[in-house]
């Protein structure tokens, strides 16, 4: 299906899937691995994650949107959960669920570790990115604000494999080779700082990726709905499972004196022992 042909289509209200004036995607690999190096040495720059994204398009990208949001669940999921930042940045009202929900545990991980859902709309906004009043809009959107859920979801934190393992799983989600690229790389760059570890490093990474891709879609659920209900009762709807080699690592890196929050400084104190 053509570009036009996208750009043919609309959704119950009127809305287009693809606006035409919306560039084309280029695909280039050697600028998503410039980019990447620049995010190895400053993992703080989340903007360099999304010019990573765009560097290499899916080329299932728009089928996915326009099955989504052309689909009953997309006009509803449209119609009720517009912008996403608005409800998860709420905590006043999400405190209100029962404890043990899946809004306190979001709630609990946004607050401690200092985040916040409009903090990476701001990230992304650093691009300078167009945007318009189409489908794909909506949809990347809503891709992009679901990640912190899915920390909280998958159990996989903020350290440098936490990181990988949630691109990795958000890849079993919506295959891009961006996820690839940064999930792998990534998990190679960690499997160097922590040199001669035992650490089942790409069994995580695996793991991650497996699980991702048995779990229903997330960005296609009631966001508003899930969080209402009781953490481990989603994650058993979702078929998410503990992230059994994930721990494994963190309990070997324990053991090893290894910080897994603060690989870089662990990684040379190791080597500086071997030798």
């Amino acid at each position: 299906m053509t570009a036009t042909d996208y750009s043919a289509q609309y959704a119950a209200d009127g809305t287009v899937l693809r606006h035409p004036e919306r560039p084309q995607p280029r695909y280039s690999l050697p600028r998503a691995i410039k980019n990447f190096r620049l995010l190895m040495k400053d993992k703080e720059d989340t903007s360099l994650v999304f010019k990573i994204y765009e560097s290499l398009p899916s080329s299932d990208f728009l089928p996915r949107v326009r099955d989504l949001t052309l689909s009953e669940r997309g006009e509803y999921l449209r119609r009720t959960e517009p912008n996403l930042p608005e409800i998860l940045d709420d905590h006043e009202t999400l405190r209100k669920t029962p404890k043990g929900s899946l809004a306190h545990a979001y709630c609990d991980f946004m607050e401690t570790e200092g985040l916040s859902a409009a903090g990476l709309v701001a990230e992304s906004e650093k691009l300078g990115r167009t945007k318009f009043p189409d489908l794909v809009q909506w949809f990347s959107e809503r891709s992009r604000d679901t990640h912190d859920l899915f920390h909280v979801l998958t159990g996989y934190g903020r350290d440098a494999l936490g990181e990988q393992c949630v691109l990795l799983f958000t890849h079993g989600q919506s295959p891009t080779q961006g996820h690839l690229l940064i999930g792998y790389a990534g998990a190679a760059n960690i499997k160097k700082m922590a040199w001669g570890s035992k650490a089942p490093i790409f069994g995580a990474a695996q793991q991650a990726k497996r699980t991702g891709k048995g779990a229903p879609s997330l960005i296609q659920q009631p966001i508003r709905e899930l969080l209402k209900q009781p953490l481990d009762v989603v994650r058993s709807s979702l078929n998410i499972p503990e992230p059994s080699v994930y721990e494994e690592c963190h309990r070997i890196w324990r053991e090893e004196g290894i910080d897994p929050y603060n690989m870089l400084a662990s990684g040379e104190e190791t080597q500086m022992a071997s030798a």
